[in-house]
């Protein structure tokens, strides 16, 4: 009961609204999965409750991870914006920075490149929000119905994540686990 009490009082002092206004561009993305972008940020802020995170840094950022990546041309989604938005302004930012798909000259970061960046280089924040991410988006592979797609997404999961994850959370690396292994007993369904 003492562990629950110490989350409420942790979890009660966060002031998430600003960032959730943020998310909320990406409403109008839509996924493979068929919901939005805005709904697979919340899902990864929950998960990230699921396992009893409570850094507000990680938090907030779990609900603009892909704002960058899917609605950078839209008004307010600046470094400043985010910047500003509180004293997690900055941190926050850059670890959404850390998570985001790097493009040079036009080219976008391999995908596996990419992956692995975080896993071998990156912060623990960006290692946790990658799993939690991960996460939902395996889960939402359970509503996509193009075989090579989920093949793809299962065996990059299993390659570049799967191999660092239990260093990462344990418990997380047993969903992850679970969900690939689910995903694949559903590939001769789809």
């Amino acid at each position: 009961m003492e562990h629950m009490e110490n989350l409420e009082q942790s979890l009660g002092s966060l002031k998430l609204a600003p960032y959730i206004v943020k998310a909320m561009a990406l409403i109008g993305v839509t996924r493979r999965s068929g919901s939005n972008m805005f709904r697979h940020q919340i899902s990864t802020f929950g998960i990230l409750l699921d396992y009893k995170v409570i850094d507000p840094v990680l938090l907030k950022a779990s609900l603009i991870h892909d704002l960058f990546e899917d609605a950078g041309s839209m008004p307010g989604v600046t470094q400043r914006e985010i910047s500003d938005l509180d004293a997690d302004g900055p941190a926050v930012y850059d670890l959404v920075m850390e998570v985001t798909i790097r493009t040079v000259d036009g080219v976008k970061e391999p995908k596996r490149d990419y992956l692995l960046r975080i896993m071998l280089e990156g912060t623990p924040r960006a290692k946790t929000l990658k799993l939690a991410d991960r996460i939902s988006n395996l889960f939402a592979l359970g509503f996509v119905h193009d075989p090579e797609f989920v093949r793809r997404y299962v065996a990059e999961t299993e390659d570049c994540l799967l191999p660092y994850a239990r260093e990462v959370n344990a418990d997380m690396f047993r969903e992850l686990f679970d969900l690939v292994e689910s995903r694949k007993r559903l590939l001769p369904i789809i």
